[in-house]
């Protein structure tokens, strides 16, 4: 029996578990067969989830699979220092406590590291390319994500100050602080926002569609999700492979590996960039030909 440890929810990632499940089977393990699995779902609560690691632990878990939240897998390895735990994040492991170091982790815990945190510039670019009279950029964060909100806002401050634009931040952990921090950034004068990577926005993403909208404010999102439900854009990692490697390494453990032994692997998920037009021109937005060209999907 493995534990599955996630600050969204199932309906929020739905998509993903399908891979994650691909790659145990390509372990040698399914689900129902020659595998159980505990679900500890958050719902976008980061709180919740110390309980919930402890909850697995308790439960005497084979490993715990932490696939793209970084304070389940602190919760997870704050929970335990045997039970081996197996990650992916979009942020640096090192640099959040992770892990030692990336070749040798080191521990009961290894996993993978996508590119996330270091695409707030680009985002940054897009913003400016679509909304040349950019001058206020508001950022959604979540500071109980702490550690990855921290790196978060240093790398869009020295984004904003390279491409001259304020930076307005504003903390969002539950729904009723999104729509307080929409009002509270547009009443500070941000005309366009982003959100960092962090569960609890892809997990209100129809939320911040609805807002972005009623606001009439661009805004782009790390998650393809966004863009599909009718946000304006996304830029950032795929997110199926992460889930599938996740999956890979945990039936590798299962089978006996150390996870100090298995590196933390570094992703080369690919990089999507999703329009919506139908969202640019509801905000009479004229998109310039080398964004409509760089997109790998154009939604009409």
């Amino acid at each position: 029996m493995i534990g599955l440890l996630h600050g969204a929810s199932l309906s929020a990632r739905r998509k993903q578990m399908a891979f994650f499940h691909q790659g145990l089977a390509e372990a040698g393990y399914v689900e129902g067969r020659n595998l159980d699995i505990e679900y500890r779902w958050a719902d976008g609560n980061n709180d919740r989830l110390p309980s919930l690691a402890s909850d697995l632990v308790n439960r005497q878990v084979a490993v715990i699979a932490t696939p793209g939240s970084t304070p389940a897998a602190l919760a997870a390895k704050a929970a335990t220092n045997s039970i081996p735990i197996v990650f992916w994040v979009a942020t640096d492991p090192v640099e959040v406590g992770l892990v030692a170091r990336f070749n040798r982790p080191g521990g009961n815990i290894t996993g993978v590291a996508i590119l996330g945190i270091e695409l707030i510039g680009k985002r940054l670019q897009i913003l400016l390319d679509l909304v040349p009279t950019l001058k206020s950029v508001g950022l959604l964060v979540n500071t109980t994500n702490r550690a990855a909100t921290e790196a978060s806002i240093r790398e869009a401050e020295v984004a904003t100050r390279v491409l001259g634009l304020q930076l307005l931040v504003r903390n969002a952990s539950n729904k009723a602080e999104i729509e307080e921090a929409f009002g509270t950034l547009a009443e500070q004068g941000a005309n366009a926002f982003m959100s960092t990577n962090d569960p609890v926005f892809f997990t209100q993403t129809h939320q911040l569609v609805e807002l972005a909208a009623r606001h009439r404010v661009p805004m782009i999102s790390p998650f393809p999700e966004f863009s599909v439900a009718g946000g304006l854009m996304s830029y950032g990692a795929s997110l199926d492979d992460p889930y599938r490697q996740v999956g890979i390494y945990t039936g590798r453990i299962l089978k006996g590996e150390k996870p100090a032994d298995l590196p933390v692997m570094q992703s080369s998920t690919r990089i999507e960039t999703i329009l919506n037009l139908k969202a640019a021109k509801a905000l009479s937005l004229e998109v310039p030909t080398s964004i409509l060209l760089r997109a790998d999907q154009v939604i009409e």
